[in-house]
């Protein structure tokens, strides 16, 4: 797997709103970018409408029914890191060593994600999946551990340990969800890290990843809010000074529609508001109403219209999250349930932001 800093790299939590949002997108769309899969917690499951409590349940039909059936064969990261380090399967065996077992049984081309601070038994398991599929690994590196003066000590004690070189290695900076501001010294304070990096041209592809949407939408108020895309702005700043600097310029990565905390919510009570995430430019239009579980899903209607009454609806890109946005404010399609408008809203994301890369290094 190869690519440059004209490819993107959405991390998506790989639950039923995101890989049905990645299953609509045209096979143009898929060309151009390779997810980042997370194994979700767990917990809830959307799809069966029932709390998976053991790691058997959770994984017994992942691979097949919600990576191959809705991404294919195509190449993918896969990161376990959601999964705690003591889960086995009932049968003794470490989750992700079967999650790699059953990719490479249908021939999906899959990478493992692993990082620095990943148990002893977790590197075992990737040495051995390496030795099996020969596919290399992905680097998944904090932006702390990257400013550490020992990083390369620890780099390459973990290379040497898994017996691999850069050259076989993605290589994927992540910000996670830090403060934005003020972006010029963030995005200085970046390419300070990004100059030190050890074999910075080396590593078969190198990402910076990161976002700023919210963690929740409490702060968000009702009606219409602009939410900036403070990691695609620091992201245009970035690869100016990059490129000023000669320096290798990296690929973008961001969490879509998502915060990279994971919230430890009981779906049986909770009272979620209505919303929806709209990507535009530099930023996310976010129309938000009252808690679904009293007022319900109607309200979809009359946010959807307010989506495409807005000139954010006539300047965006095409994409099916878009049309179905269209519909339900005509009245054409269900209001669906929480589920659908993650699936909406992530499906255009991924439109809207590859549009956005090609456009950015076409002008």
């Amino acid at each position: 797997m190869n690519f440059d800093h004209r490819h993107y790299i959405p991390c998506l939590r790989w639950k039923q709103g995101e890989y049905q949002a990645v299953w609509r997108l045209p096979d143009t769309t898929k060309r151009a970018f390779t997810p980042l899969i997370e194994v979700p917690e767990l917990g809830w499951d959307f799809e069966e409408k029932k709390e998976k409590k053991t790691i058997d349940e959770l994984l017994s039909d992942f691979t097949l029914k919600k990576v191959y059936k809705k991404w294919g064969s195509s190449p993918c990261f896969v990161d376990l890191n959601l999964i705690p380090p003591a889960e086995r399967m009932e049968n003794g065996v470490h989750p992700i060593s079967l999650i790699f077992n059953e990719l490479r049984a249908i021939k999906c081309i899959a990478v493992p994600v692993t990082g620095l601070l990943r148990d002893r038994e977790y590197q075992r398991e990737i040495k051995s999946i390496l030795s099996k599929d020969k596919s290399g690994i992905c680097l998944r590196i904090t932006i702390e551990q990257a400013a550490k003066s020992t990083f390369k000590t620890e780099i390459d004690s973990l290379l040497s340990t898994l017996e691999i070189t850069p050259g076989d290695s993605h290589f994927i900076l992540d910000l996670g969800a830090p403060n934005f501001v003020p972006l010029d010294g963030f995005s200085m304070a970046i390419q300070q890290v990004v100059s030190k990096l050890p074999y910075l041209n080396d590593w078969q592809t190198f990402t910076v990843l990161g976002t700023s949407f919210p963690a929740t939408m409490a702060g968000i108020k009702k009606g219409g809010e602009i939410v900036p895309r403070h990691e695609w702005q620091l992201y245009k700043m970035l690869v100016a000074g990059l490129r000023k600097a000669k320096l290798r310029l990296p690929t973008f990565g961001d969490y879509a529609i998502s915060h990279p905390q994971v919230l430890e919510m009981d779906m049986r009570v909770v009272k979620p508001n209505a919303t929806i995430k709209f990507t535009i430019d530099n930023g996310w239009y976010i129309a938000k109403g009252n808690n679904v579980r009293d007022y319900g899903y109607e309200q979809y209607h009359d946010l959807s219209k307010q989506i495409l009454t807005s000139r954010y609806y006539r300047d965006s890109p095409v994409s099916w999250g878009k049309e179905y946005i269209r519909e339900c404010a005509n009245r054409s399609a269900t209001t669906g349930n929480l589920t659908k408008w993650v699936q909406v809203g992530t499906n255009h994301h991924i439109e809207k932001v590859i549009r956005d890369i090609a456009s950015f290094y076409v002008s």
